[in-house]
């Protein structure tokens, strides 16, 4: 099949992911790593974050990508105007780029407003792009990371942490809806959004699902979900509500499979063979992730099964302890929020040592930093963990209390936000007595 040039600027991109929706060549935003044949009907390969080790090529077909970007439109209550703020080599920013064209092709006038590739995310240079936007009164969606939300909020509680905060809230305030996934939300970053207005839909996926296809822990129309055991097999069935679970997803927003790596998408992807009626032949996704069902068929991601901390012989979920930190740090510290990272370390006497690593403005103010794999880390002084853990084993049990509490100005990301745990783990291990 004839390839696409990699695209330089988005308006080629833009028209790129228009022919390839059309049966077009396949649309590569970065050098391709496999010169293999794609599947039949791919429009788009797309890198994994590499998260898990290295990044995978996924190929996602127009039906799929149509399929989510319908989808998403349906549950925002109707096409809108989107504003590209995420790398658009990303499935979270390409698919800011395919809903634009389905919103075109519906009316929506200027459909997508976007940063330049090179542009660096600030909350002035976002009000400065939603100004526009917002002009005429269309409807506006805007997808962003935890991480840029956490500046924006910021810098509107304290203007000396970086000009354009309040600008920037009160643009997202006025935003039709305002996506935000790629990585987990703190409770209290959500709420103190909410509280100013802004209109924020957590959303849940990966580049194997053509982006988020669970939005505040509701399947878009057309997906499916279910938690099944951990190392059962597809046809084992699914484990009761409120028990703990690998995460599955399914629908017609699911990948092809991986380039190059047939091993990998028969792994990953697995048509079911149970015997309940209708489900035998439908084609899930294995996520990495651990999550719970409640009775009322919500979503609850715990976090990455392999993020799982075995301290003692107990294992820890990083991802609840890190929601303990994100409310009671703020507090403590005097900040408006902070960005927490729990990780484990070698440790002589627990095996692994749970650790948390967590960003705010000034923290060398609170210690000595020591400068670790190129970050300053400042560990949180032992009248201000004896708190910090007492509220931590209160809510999670002993076992979750961090050993250590390290302050830092920001934490090493992958992808188009995700936190770079294995970073912070090394630089953690390195502090680590």
């Amino acid at each position: 099949m004839e390839k696409a040039p990699v695209p330089a600027t988005v308006s080629m991109l833009e028209r790129q992911l228009r022919v390839a929706l059309d049966g077009g060549p396949a649309v590569a935003p970065l050098p391709r790593l496999h010169d293999g044949d794609l599947p039949p009907g791919t429009a788009l390969v797309v890198r994994t974050s590499g998260s898990t080790g290295t990044p995978r090529e996924v190929a996602l077909s127009a039906d799929a990508l149509r399929a989510s970007a319908t989808a998403t439109h349906e549950r925002l209550g109707g096409p809108g105007r989107w504003v590209l703020t995420l790398p658009a080599t990303h499935v979270a920013g390409l698919q800011v780029v395919v809903r634009s064209l389905l919103a075109g092709d519906a009316g929506v006038p200027s459909p997508l407003v976007a940063a330049a590739p090179d542009a660096r995310f600030t909350p002035a240079a976002l009000a400065a792009l939603l100004a526009p936007a917002l002009d005429d009164g269309a409807p506006v969606h805007v997808s962003l990371v935890p991480t840029q939300l956490h500046r924006i909020l910021a810098a509107a509680d304290d203007p000396a942490t970086g000009p354009g905060g309040t600008g920037a809230l009160d643009a997202l305030a006025r935003c039709t809806s305002v996506l935000l996934g790629g990585a987990a939300t703190p409770a209290p970053l959500l709420a103190r959004a909410t509280a100013a207005g802004v209109r924020v839909v957590r959303t849940y996926g990966m580049s194997e699902t053509a982006g988020g296809c669970v939005y505040d822990g509701v399947p878009l129309a057309g997906a499916r979900v279910r938690v099944v055991p951990q190392g059962a097999p597809t046809s084992s069935g699914d484990v009761g509500s409120g028990e703990v679970g690998v995460v599955e997803l399914g629908g017609p927003m699911l990948a092809a499979g991986y380039v190059g790596d047939a091993t990998a998408t028969a792994r990953a992807f697995r048509a079911d063979d149970s015997p309940s009626p209708g489900s035998r032949g439908a084609r899930w996704f294995r996520t990495s992730d651990l999550g719970v069902l409640g009775p009322d068929g919500v979503l609850s991601v715990l976090g990455r099964a392999d993020d799982v901390v075995v301290t003692g012989g107990v294992n820890v979920a990083p991802a609840a302890i890190e929601a303990v930190l994100a409310e009671v740090l703020p507090a403590l510290l005097g900040v408006s929020a902070v960005e927490p990272c729990v990780v484990g370390v070698p440790d002589d006497e627990w095996g692994h040592a749970v650790v948390a690593v967590v960003a705010l403005r000034g923290a060398s103010g609170y210690g000595t930093p020591d400068d670790v794999g190129g970050r300053s880390l400042a560990p949180l002084p032992g009248d201000l963990l004896a708190p910090v853990r007492a509220a931590v084993a209160e809510r999670l049990g002993a076992a979750s209390a961090p050993r250590r509490v390290y302050l830092t100005d920001t934490l090493p990301v992958r992808g188009p936000g995700k936190t770079d745990r294995r970073e912070v783990a090394r630089a953690a291990a390195a502090a680590h007595p």
